[in-house]
């Protein structure tokens, strides 16, 4: 084989379709758009899931659920891979997790499950970590020290604001 032989797949090089040339073209006059309307017209684009003016599916289907637009997810990483990743006696903050690249930056957060076993000392600075995590983290010697994320501040504020509520000889 050389470079002369080769040819591309069967169906890989199309060619383009030559519109306007002539009734005999098949796509002549018309240019295969059909007669007069929207749609014969050049600069014509429709918005997606456009039906011609009937209601479309997406507005004619009932809505289930809810998805708070303020939420804020984790991005999940199990002991097993905290294991797997970083030496012993480290300090692993939530930066080092997303530099590392085992968690989405996107997500802002990040959890600790408790998946696999660990035999390293880490001492973990993460958003939330769950309670077998902790149990097996602490078992190897390690710590979790957690960090405030907006629904704790949320959470101190709103503590606050019932405290200040309260008559002075209540509190």
């Amino acid at each position: 084989m050389d470079l002369g032989t080769l040819k591309n797949a069967p169906g890989a090089r199309k060619k383009r379709k030559r519109v306007g040339r002539g009734p005999g073209s098949t796509r002549g006059k018309t240019c295969g758009r059909g007669t007069k309307g929207q749609k014969a017209r050049s600069g014509y684009s429709r918005p997606v899931g456009f039906e011609g003016g009937q209601m479309p599916l997406h507005r004619r289907l009932p809505k289930r659920g809810f998805r708070h637009l303020n939420r804020h997810p984790f991005a999940i990483v199990n002991v097993d891979t905290l294991e797997r990743v970083f030496e012993d006696g480290a300090e692993v903050t939530a930066g080092d997790i997303f530099q590392a690249g085992l968690a989405d930056m996107a997500k802002g957060r990040v959890k600790v499950l408790g998946r696999g076993m660990l035999s390293k000392k880490l001492n973990l600075i993460v958003h939330a970590a769950s309670p077998g995590a902790r149990a097996k983290i602490e078992a190897a010697g390690g710590a979790v020290a957690l960090i405030a994320g907006p629904d704790e501040k949320r959470k101190k504020a709103k503590q606050y604001a019932v405290t200040r509520a309260q008559p002075v000889e209540e509190r």
